[in-house]
């Protein structure tokens, strides 16, 4: 028998699509494996979960019968009370990106272990109260960058650590998404929102994470387009473009530009187009998801049932050589991480040193919500410009001043800057 105090039970916040595609394998796999580490087997359970009507988790209770544990489903306004008071361990949240802080507080406060899809919030004031109370309950807050773990992308990284590729001058990334995203998938939930929050996030820490930390974010700015998914005076956005500048302690300056959409035509042959180029001193390197190698037809199921150009290193489900039928890839990697973090931390060693534990885990940078400023920056600098944009001011300009980051919008026509 497995001790009681070996057990994470896991409450679930949100059962969309990411759910399906990530949490969903992930728990299914550790309710069957565990999760093992050197001190032993760690039981992962999803306990209970929150919803806004409860109608997908009681679907997902009548499919998934013998393969998830009998969790308990709350819905309504009290969800996420409720599913505290329940009892559990950990809290994934995986709302849409502008429910995330009040969750995520609650979850703290009440002394929880939280992983937040990205980005975990839009505002820096939203992510230093999280931060502290993290610290003040000594548990760990963590946020879901699983583009990190893409092998392209730790292949980059370790070119970077290894000095193969030195000093990035410049870049640009693409992420362009199909009209059904905005259209029909997440048609509910982007009304008044913008696919650079959505996905620029991804390449945003990616570029952060892996070319830092001897620099410091200086400025950004963003504009876009209107009047596809909403009237062309409206608050939903077709496309954002994103600028960033960081500045080198020696002076030099690198700028990079990340382009993102949800209105790609359902028909393109990439469903999701994704590539980025980075310029060093030394070298370039170019990652396009659609030349991966794989390309994939099959008449009235591509390219929405299957991708045209499908990402297997993400999550795919395979039939193995022995006949097992696994679902693996880093998007179900990231999470399972996580809950290793979380063991190592209650379970690792004596109870006196879970707070040399803890302090380890925060201290990783890839996930740690401490390590989230300045892509949290990012994105409320490029709100505050679209939404002057919006007002009939565009081309405002966010300023990073002062050792925290703190931000300055500088707006066409006003003499004094707004602090955000």
């Amino acid at each position: 028998m497995v001790p009681m105090s070996n057990r994470i039970r896991a409450g679930m916040v949100g059962l969309g699509m990411i759910f399906d595609e990530t949490y969903r394998p992930f728990f299914e796999q550790a309710r069957t494996e565990g999760l093992y580490r050197r001190f032993g087997l760690v039981e992962i359970e999803l306990s209970a979960v929150a919803s806004r009507t409860g109608a997908r988790a009681n679907e997902y209770k009548r499919k998934s019968a013998g393969r998830i544990a009998d969790f308990v489903s709350f819905s309504g306004a009290q969800a996420i009370a409720d599913l505290l008071r329940h009892g559990v361990d950990a809290v994934c949240i995986a709302t849409p990106d502008d429910r995330h802080f009040e969750a995520a507080r609650l979850a703290l406060a009440a002394g929880k272990h939280v992983l937040i899809e990205k980005p975990s919030v839009l505002r820096l004031q939203e992510l230093d109260e999280l931060d502290a109370l993290a610290r003040r309950h000594g548990v760990l807050a963590k946020v879901v960058y699983h583009k990190l773990a893409d092998p392209d992308h730790k292949k980059l990284r370790t070119h970077v650590v290894d000095g193969v590729l030195k000093h990035v001058n410049n870049g640009y990334c693409s992420l362009l998404e199909p009209k059904q995203i905005s259209g029909s998938q997440f048609a509910e939930w982007i009304t008044g929102r913008n696919p650079g929050t959505y996905v620029a996030v991804h390449y945003i820490k990616l570029i952060d994470f892996t070319f830092g930390p001897d620099w410091k974010l200086a400025r950004i700015s963003a504009t876009g387009q209107r009047g596809l998914v909403g009237p062309a005076d409206g608050k939903t956005w077709d496309s954002v473009q994103l600028q960033m500048i960081y500045r080198y302690a020696d002076g030099r300056e690198a700028g990079f530009d990340i382009h993102t959409s949800w209105v790609t035509p359902d028909n393109f042959p990439g469903y999701v187009e994704q590539e980025v180029q980075f310029r060093f001193d030394n070298g370039v390197w170019n990652a396009h998801q659609r030349k991966r190698g794989v390309e994939l037809t099959v008449e009235g199921r591509t390219p929405h049932e299957l991708k045209i150009t499908p990402n297997h290193h993400y999550n795919g489900t395979f039939v193995e050589p022995w006949g097992e039928r696994s679902q693996r890839g880093y998007g179900i990697e990231i999470l399972r991480r996580f809950f290793e973090e979380v063991a190592f931390v209650e379970f690792g060693g004596p109870t006196e040193q879970r707070p040399e534990r803890l302090q380890a885990m925060r201290a990783l940078t890839y996930n740690d919500i401490s390590a989230d400023r300045n892509t949290v920056a990012v994105v409320q600098a490029m709100e505050a410009i679209l939404q002057r944009h919006e007002e009939g001011q565009p081309g405002s300009m966010a300023e990073v001043t002062g050792p925290d980051g703190g931000l300055l919008l500088h707006v066409p026509g006003d003499a004094k800057p707004l602090t955000l």
